[in-house]
């Protein structure tokens, strides 16, 4: 018989993945603690025997300016809406190094990563490339996944799965994730709260966070596709610790506690993610709640064999099956 799964995967981007909606003075603290946080979090996956899929924006495998610019791809994207390209503004914003610039550079924190063989890293786009947005064309998306593979080959890194920059999934576009080896990726929860970007449906899903709103997001193996990439839809989004809503913070302890625990009594996968850079401010409050979750796994782990997977991992074993 299969046992429960759970899933944690990491978006890690710095100030790729939030250039275009925030700046270095309104969000900089978070993006400065990026590279403490992953030290932090690598240990407590250390400590529990956690495995997670880490994904990464190809620019962080350049370790200079240098590099990047001679590494464009060879079609870039081409939103409607110009703030979207990074490709605009690098002369004038990204520095020179990671010594200069600790921003937009990450590749010290990203080896730590890479020596660590139990985790894997997967494609978070060359750019932080958005598939939904207008003006963007599945030609630009293929050159850009087609650079991110290449720029990862030269760590030895070979795409398994991929996570869309902002959960913008094109489902045209899994046609060409599975052209080129990608067997998984990470969909939106199957709720609608979850598919809309209404004002509405934004303040629904912070509540669910903390009460639960739209059940346990946790779904069976046997339930998903066998063609690839398979979809391993998000379950919960871990959000950071924040000192106006710290009253709130053992409700979301106990939201991710029971649905891990419905996982793992009923045999079946749950998904949890966020960003590195949510970790970067109120470090020690966001790595206690981490330590809690790992804690719980490693109960559940213990007595009913829940068990802690990649999402390249559980993307073989279904295929093999």
């Amino acid at each position: 018989m299969r046992k429960g799964k759970l899933i944690i995967s990491l978006d890690y981007e710095k100030m790729w993945g939030v250039r275009d909606c925030q700046t270095k003075f309104s969000y900089g603290e978070n993006i400065l603690g990026v590279d403490k946080a992953i030290a932090s979090m690598i240990n407590s996956f250390k400590e529990f025997n956690v495995n997670v899929t880490f994904a990464v924006v190809g620019f962080m495998f350049h370790k200079n300016k240098a590099e990047i610019l001679s590494n464009y791809p060879l079609i870039l994207p081409n939103y409607d809406n110009n703030l979207l390209s990074p490709y605009q503004f690098i002369n004038s914003e990204v520095g020179e190094d990671e010594n200069d610039d600790p921003f937009y550079y990450g590749l010290t924190s990203l080896k730590k990563v890479l020596s660590m063989s139990n985790h894997e890293i997967c494609t978070h786009t060359y750019c932080h490339y958005y598939c939904l947005e207008r003006g963007q064309t599945i030609d630009q998306f293929e050159s850009d996944l087609l650079k991110a593979i290449d720029v990862a080959s030269n760590y030895g890194v070979v795409y398994k799965s991929i996570i869309f920059p902002r959960n913008q999934c094109n489902s045209e576009y899994l046609k060409i994730c599975a052209k080129y080896g990608i067997l998984s990726y990470r969909g939106n929860e199957n709720r609608y709260i979850y598919r809309s970007e209404n004002l509405l449906s934004k303040i629904l899903r912070f509540i669910d966070s903390y009460i639960n709103l739209t059940g346990y997001n946790c779904y069976n193996i046997v339930d998903l596709q066998k063609s690839t990439p398979i979809n391993f839809p998000s379950s919960r989004f871990l959000r950071p610790y924040s000192r106006k809503l710290s009253f709130f913070e053992n409700l979301k302890y106990l939201r991710i506690k029971k649905a891990m625990t419905f996982a793992a009594k009923n045999n079946l996968i749950f998904h949890l993610w966020w960003h590195p850079h949510n970790f970067g401010k109120n470090l020690e409050q966001n790595i206690n709640m981490l330590n809690k979750i790992l804690m719980h796994y490693k109960y559940l782990n213990n007595k009913y064999g829940y068990e802690s997977v990649t999402m390249s991992e559980l993307s073989k074993e279904i295929i093999d099956k």
